[in-house]
């Protein structure tokens, strides 16, 4: 079997995306989850923090699912939407479209440029809850905000969010970011435990000033990453809960691999919404040559780098630059 892959990121999360839609391929579960495991090895495959499928949808103007370089697949990705709905704006030429993921339909759209010669898309991140159930995450109580978790530190406070994903976010100085803990406790609540059975994404988030902070995070199934969509839209919501930047005004957030802006919006009834605003890069094209049957056995042809990666390197080196002097 041939498949047709383009290999791209948001803020260095990056990722395989493949058309099952316009492609016309047929995948069973099992076959996203081992094309996933097997792709996404970067020692033994292209090398990923996943696949992203790309999809028809029978109400929106595309679906989306994400499989995770473990095979797990993931409730929603941010940075992987971006890069999802940038190949479905070009596909339909369009500038805004909906796009279907198994929690919501949300909304993608052309906004601008990030960075000179890096072209910014804009993602709806929804649903927000913050009932511990949603997560899920058992500690005894319903809600988490700004408090010590007993079993996980006696000292660090952390706050509990879904944007579907599940985010546990710890808000702190540079001796947060450096302390260590944080590889402790991801690797504490994403193996066999009784808190989070279902493991949870762990961010440790530096404001650096107002309107601008660091984000750190280990993501469920994959590890520590560049950048995770969701986790740098849950932790942007938690630092204006805690009144450390504004509601409705753009927000630097830099991390890893870069870095995007965030808005958070404040509806009725206590509800928010947040929009994530960064890149969709690709990197290079090719083809892999594959029996499903055997998916670590694949190799791949016809491979074409893309020369908008150069504008994106750009970003990165100031980026790093500019965390060296803050954060690090």
């Amino acid at each position: 079997m041939e498949i047709q892959f383009i290999k791209g990121h948001g803020s260095g999360n990056d990722f395989i995306l493949i058309d099952e839609w316009t492609h016309r391929y047929t995948f069973t579960e099992d076959n996203r989850r081992d094309l996933a495991a097997a792709l996404c090895s970067r020692e033994t495959g292209i090398g990923a923090d996943g696949i992203v499928f790309v999809m028809e949808s029978v109400h929106a103007d595309a679906k989306m699912r994400i499989f995770n370089s473990d095979g797990s697949e993931a409730s929603m990705c941010g940075n992987g939407l971006r890069l999802h709905g940038r190949y479905v704006l070009d596909k339909l030429g369009k500038n805004e479209i909906v796009v279907e993921t198994n929690k919501a339909d949300l909304y993608v759209k052309r906004d601008g440029d990030i960075y000179e010669g890096v072209p910014a898309y804009r993602v709806e991140i929804s649903p927000v809850l913050f009932d511990l159930a949603a997560l899920p995450m058992t500690i005894g109580k319903e809600r988490l905000f700004n408090e010590v978790v007993p079993a996980l530190s006696d000292s660090i406070s952390f706050s509990a969010v879904a944007v579907p994903n599940p985010h546990l976010i710890a808000v702190g100085g540079r001796e947060l970011i450096a302390s260590g803990e944080q590889k402790r406790i991801a690797e504490l609540l994403n193996g066999v435990n009784d808190i989070t059975p279902d493991g949870v994404n762990v961010s440790f988030v530096h404001p650096i000033e107002r309107g601008t902070l660091y984000v750190r995070t280990f993501e469920r199934g994959v590890g520590f990453t560049n950048a995770c969509g969701t986790a740098m839209s849950a932790s942007t919501l938690t630092t204006c809960q805690l009144g450390l930047n504004d509601f409705e005004t753009p927000i630097e957030v830099y991390n890893n691999g870069g870095k995007v802006r965030c808005e958070v919006h404040q509806h009725e009834a206590g509800r928010y919404s947040i929009d994530l605003i960064g890149n969709g890069t690709y990197m290079f094209e090719g083809t892999i040559h594959m029996d499903l049957d055997t998916p670590s056995h694949f190799t791949v042809h016809n491979q074409r780098a893309l020369s908008e990666q150069n504008a994106y390197e750009r970003l990165r080196e100031e980026a790093e630059s500019y965390l060296a002097a803050r954060v690090f």
